[in-house]
């Protein structure tokens, strides 16, 4: 699914302002963040510094607004998470548009993946060993314990810690150089996870990896992986800025996964698909993702090229080679329709070729069947829209907001519908809520307040919902000022 025209606008509205829906919706109050680092961090206060952390990534970087990557990526991480020890609350998942090879974790459970990482990764267990390492970076709690056990941080701040820390996990070599720059060493450090850390990730990952079903082979080849790139770049990977591979390491993994049962492991046909999907809109242009996925078609000696034409699909989709695209995508469907992956790209191409009413049949039927997936419902509403069915649309987005209430890409597709329906109450307030998941509270109050001047006289229990809401909005405009 391909549309963004209203969050693309507000993208760039709110460059560096920060926010999570979450909290204009719940009024969490957000920590103390402007003091010295925290003797005590419990649970709590992590989670809603994760939360803070969430808000200003949102704002700041690439994060991927693809629901069919989003699904696969929660559904193997939430796999490694039900196998993992220690868990303490519930996970997030997200991708970064990054081509490097990279992964981190931050507080409350916040995990994100460089595209860059499934595009180069040989199988799902080496990229499952880097999430499941990731995870145990947060269920051991390693930022909160560097933070606790900081000795030099009379000029460390926690809201210090928060800036530095994402400038480094999503851009290692920039933020690092950053920090060094303008910070003390003891801020550096703990930005930079200890050997003793990297330890226990990887011991405590691999266990989780085993445990999940996947190989725990796989993380020391990926980190022989890494370490071959070392030899032939001046600039190590971006992962190993953070993570830091003495040569014990790779050999200490290697002789660790040597006690485990040695049996076949496969990967999904889901990671092949993700892989093709970052391979043919994230990681190479257009023209090159075509060459690409044809040069691998005629080379393959595999008997399964589902993942294979399924790229090259979507990228003769995105350069408007049409029935091409449209030829194999009937191929891949006839085999199997209901396939989430396949019916993702076919809504696209049925709308690029002018036929947005076969995309709404099509997901009409799709969505008895699963009615609240989100892959299903986003393309779903978005053809409705095309087809001008705007209260279908509408219908289908609020039941779908009523489960995942922060889901940016539901509410920008709401937001279109309204504007259409010519609701300018709702349209407006709409696109308060996609505002304020980017901390652009005094934007959203200000959508809020138009919001208010469309209220009809007789809509009182409205009007009150409305003004608690500007409210709650200029509330949290002086709580992220005080950052």
């Amino acid at each position: 699914m391909q549309f963004r025209p209203l969050l693309n606008s507000i993208l760039l509205a709110c460059a560096l302002v920060t926010t999570h829906s979450s909290i204009a919706q719940t009024e969490l109050k957000l920590p103390d963040l402007g003091t010295s680092a925290l003797q005590v961090l419990p649970i709590e206060k992590e989670q809603a510094i994760g939360e803070v952390m969430m808000m200003q990534l949102r704002s700041r970087s690439p994060v991927v607004g693809d629901p069919v990557l989003e699904e696969y990526l929660a559904s193997l991480g939430n796999r490694l998470v039900a196998n993992a020890n220690d868990v303490r609350f519930p996970f997030t998942f997200f991708w970064i548009n990054n081509k490097d090879i990279n992964a981190f974790a931050f507080y409350g459970g916040h995990v994100g993946v460089h595209t860059g990482l499934i595009a180069q990764s040989d199988n799902e267990s080496q990229l499952a060993s880097v999430i499941g390492h990731e995870i145990a970076h947060v269920t051991q709690r390693h930022l909160a314990r560097r933070v606790q056990n900081a000795q030099d941080n009379s000029a460390l701040t926690i809201a210090g810690l928060i800036t530095g820390i994402l400038a480094t996990v999503v851009a290692p070599d920039a933020g690092i150089a950053i920090l060094s720059a303008s910070q003390t060493q003891s801020s550096l450090n703990q930005l930079t996870h200890s050997r003793k850390a990297e330890q226990e990730a990887d011991r405590f990952g691999m266990n989780t990896l085993y445990k999940a079903g996947f190989d725990p082979n796989a993380a020391s080849e990926f980190l022989t992986k890494l370490s071959d790139q070392i030899r032939f770049k001046n600039k190590p990977p971006a992962f190993l800025l953070t993570h830091p591979l003495p040569d014990s390491r790779v050999s200490d993994v290697r002789l660790r996964a040597q006690q485990f049962e040695k049996k076949h492991y496969s990967s999904s046909l889901s990671y092949a698909l993700a892989k093709s999907r970052v391979l043919a809109r994230y990681y190479y242009d257009d023209d090159t993702a075509v060459a690409f996925f044809q040069n691998q078609l005629q080379q393959s000696q595999k008997l399964d090229k589902r993942a294979i034409k399924y790229g090259l699909a979507i990228a003769l989709l995105d350069t408007k080679q049409y029935q091409e695209s449209g030829k194999l995508l009937d191929e891949l469907l006839a085999k199997e329709p209901n396939n989430l992956f396949y019916l993702d790209v076919y809504t696209d191409y049925l709308i690029a070729t002018d036929a947005p009413q076969k995309a709404v049949e099509m997901l009409s039927a799709q969505h008895q069947l699963r009615p609240n997936n989100q892959v299903i419902t986003l393309n779903y509403a978005n053809a409705a829209i095309k087809v001008k069915q705007y209260e279908l649309a509408e219908q289908l987005l609020k039941i779908f907001l009523l489960e995942k209430p922060e889901h940016i890409l539901a509410r920008d597709l709401l937001t279109q519908a309204y504007e259409f329906l010519d609701n300018k109450a709702a349209y407006h307030e709409s696109k308060a809520s996609v505002y304020s998941q980017y901390g652009a509270f005094s934007k959203a109050a200000d959508e809020v307040q138009r919001a208010l001047n469309h209220v009809q006289d007789n809509e009182d229990i409205k009007r009150t919902r409305l003004k608690a809401l500007l409210s709650q909005y200029r509330n949290m405009q002086k709580e992220i000022a005080k950052l």
